[in-house]
Order: structure tokens, then sequence, then C-alpha cells
């Protein structure tokens, strides 16, 4: 596979990018790792692996506990992780960031405490139909144990929502919104602006999953105004385990602690725990310190790069691979939204998507095939599942022939 030679129009400078992925030399049954599964996961920078190695070799220790140097080398470097995520989505303070295990773990803390104490019997949290499952099970799971309603806002046969039915389902009956900036499976950039602007018309506080979002497009929490922001540092090019979960201070003092324990706490007796300040609150037990350094390295690699110049690259690729896809006969793409990332999810007909990424998979290409946590998603299109191919700024238009010609040869053995 010849590889680009030259810096592309949007600014990358795709030959260094690529030496970046020590995975990227990897051979797949003799063939060359063709990786379009960034949606799943994205791959590490030998600068991300590095920092991890370096935490343990030269500054393991735990945080906000010890005296000695060590732990308050640590403690001071932890600290400006949070800082530099703090930088990267423009939240007002360092202590609106919160770390996690991920964006399942985020928004399970904030359907939890938030459903604790402002969900009764009778109240509505409103998610939309294009959800990835992290976002629906557990508002689903508190609506059940409060005997509140979840009502989904629908979306049209392009994958975009329908604003106008949006508008309907916010009510006063309506204690929360949770919805995707991204859809994980359509590649549809919802106009989260827009969307948290009409709810806190009616004073209805919004969380936005990020998770398929900050990967690919600059997030400016103060500028959306969103309540509750929540991503995860594996798909951002940082490790696995790691996650975020930005929240207006205003809520976050509001919300009681999701898990209780060391680090969590001011003082203890018997008789009345005092909770720590925000936002060591949400933080029990000793955190995923590597995660933490190792998230915050990944963000600086990044916005080395540019996030413009990677969404404008980004762009390049899925509409490359989009209209090469067009051009097979049999192969219909599911989600063609006006605003999309660079996901596109096809299936082909009377073919099952897991035979084709079988044979996808012998020649070195990484697709991912099934409903991709969206099963709602998958019954309003009436098909089993997709084939998802998901790009990233280190993918190449090289890569997206191969990966065509590989489809087609595919489709024509199964055929």
């Amino acid at each position: 596979m010849t590889q680009s030679k030259t810096i592309t129009k949007s600014g990358i400078d795709i030959i260094k990018i690529r030496a970046d992925f020590p995975i990227l030399s990897k051979k797949i049954n003799g063939k060359p790792l063709i990786y379009f599964d960034n949606g799943a996961t994205a791959q590490k920078p030998k600068l991300v692996i590095d920092a991890i190695d370096y935490y343990y070799k030269n500054q393991n220790a735990n945080v906000h506990r010890g005296v000695h140097t060590l732990s308050q080398e640590i403690t001071v470097a932890y600290e400006n992780a949070r800082a530099t995520i703090q930088k990267h989505i423009n939240a007002l303070h360092a202590h609106e960031i919160v770390f996690t295990k991920g964006t399942t773990d985020s928004i399970n803390l904030v359907a939890s405490s938030f459903g604790k104490k402002f969900i009764s019997e009778g109240d509505e949290v409103l998610v939309s139909a294009m959800e990835h499952h992290s976002n629906i099970l557990p508002w689903q799971q508190v609506c059940e144990e409060k005997g509140a309603i979840l009502k989904v806002i629908p979306i049209n046969e392009n994958g975009e929502l329908i604003v106008s039915e949006y508008k309907r389902l916010l009510t006063n009956k309506t204690k929360i919104v949770a919805i995707a900036h991204i859809s994980n499976t359509l590649g549809t950039i919802n106009n989260i602006e827009e969307l948290i602007a009409l709810a806190h018309v009616k004073n209805i506080p919004v969380l936005v999953d990020g998770a398929q979002a900050i990967p690919h497009t600059p997030v400016n929490v103060q500028l959306l105004s969103a309540d509750f922001y929540v991503f995860s540092g594996h798909k951002v090019f940082g490790p696995t385990g790691v996650g975020i979960l930005y929240g207006k201070e205003k809520w976050l003092n509001e919300l009681p602690p999701y898990q209780v324990g060391g680090g969590t706490i001011k003082t203890v007796t018997f008789e009345k725990t005092e909770y720590a300040d925000l936002p060591l609150k949400f933080e029990a037990g000793t955190p995923h310190i590597e995660g933490g350094i190792g998230l915050a390295a990944a963000i600086d690699y990044i916005n080395e790069i540019g996030l413009k110049n990677i969404a404008a690259y980004e762009h390049e690729l899925l509409v490359h691979a989009t209209q090469a896809l067009e051009k097979i006969a049999g192969v219909k793409i599911i989600g063609k939204a006006k605003e999309k990332a660079s996901v596109i999810s096809f299936v082909v007909d009377g073919l099952h998507p897991f035979d084709l990424g079988t044979i996808l998979d012998q020649l070195g290409i990484a697709v991912r095939t099934g409903h991709h946590c969206t099963q709602p998603l998958m019954n309003f299109y009436s098909i089993p599942g997709t084939i998802r191919a998901s790009f990233a700024f280190y993918n190449t238009k090289e890569e997206i022939d191969v990966f065509i010609e590989g489809l087609q040869r595919a489709i024509t053995m199964l055929r």
C-alpha cells in the first residue's frame, strides 16, 4: 500500500503522524493493519505510552495522601492533568472536572446522583433515539426505580433529530435531557448548542455524551452552556479505564456523592461524615493515576496537531469513503445527516455484516460489525446491524481505497 507522500491540504503531516503510533506498523494475517474501528477505541501515540511508562518507572505513588516526595510530585502531576483537561474544554474551574472510569461511569454517576435527589414519580427524562446504550440504560434504571418516564426524541430516515418533536417533548415534567453530541453509529453531529438552549428556556439541565465528539471537534462547554459533559480517554487517543465528567459547579455541589470511601471525605465519625469539596467528593478510592496523566498527554498531542486541522482532514476521509461506497451495487449507507463526523455505517443487500467483517479482517482491515450498542436505532431502521468504518487523523485515503477493494472482493466471495 502506497502511503501519502505530502502534507494534506488540511495541514496534516500524515507520514509523521503515522510514525507516532507504533501499532500502525503491525501486520494482521500478513497484511498491513488498516484500523477503521476508531469509534470503538482509538490507537495510542508513543507520547501517551511513554507518559504511562514514565509514571511507573519514576513517579509511582498515591495522590492526595502523603507528605513524602513521590506522593507530592505525583499529586502535582495529576492535578496538572486535570487543569489540562479543564483548559481543553474551557471549563470555568478545575474542580468542575471529575475523573471517572469513562463515559459510561460518568453517565451512571450523574443518573444515580441526580435521580436520587431530583427525580420523582411521574417525572420525565428525555433521551434521543440515536443514543448509545450507556446513555439509555442508566436513565432507564433510574426511571424504573423512581416511577418516572423515559421519553425518546425521534429521528428521521437520515438519522437527524426531529427538533419540532424535541420542543414538544420538553415540558414541566422533564427533569433532565441526556443526548449525544455525535452519534457513534450514524456519525450525526447534533446541534448541541441549540438543543441545550431550548431546554434551558424551561430551566431543564442537559447532559451531553461527548465520547465521539472530543476526538474530532473542538468543544467549549461554557459556549455550549452544557450542564454536564462526559467523555472517555480511550476514544481520544488516551488510556482505557479513565474518563471525564464535567459538571457546572452549581450542579456538582447539589448532587450527593455517587460512591463513598477514601478520598471523598473531610471528617468521619461513626455518627456523621462530612464530605470533601469538589471534585474529590466524586472521586472515591485510589484513582486511575496513570490514566489521568496519559489522557492529558493525549490532549496535548491532538492540540499540537490542531482539532480544526483534524476535523478538516477527517472530513476529507469521510467524503472519499462515502463517494466510493455509493458506487458499489447493493450498499446502503445508514445515516445521511447533513452534518456528519468521520463515521460510516452501511449494509449490503443479502449479506450479513459479520460475514463481511470476517473476510475484511483476513485482509488486515479492522471494521466494526453489529448493533454498536444502539439496538433501538437498529430497530428503527429494521436491520440486525451494520458494518461501521470510523476514521481518525492517522488514516489515509489509500487505506480507504484498499478497504473498498477488499469490500468488493468480500461481496463477490459471499455471493
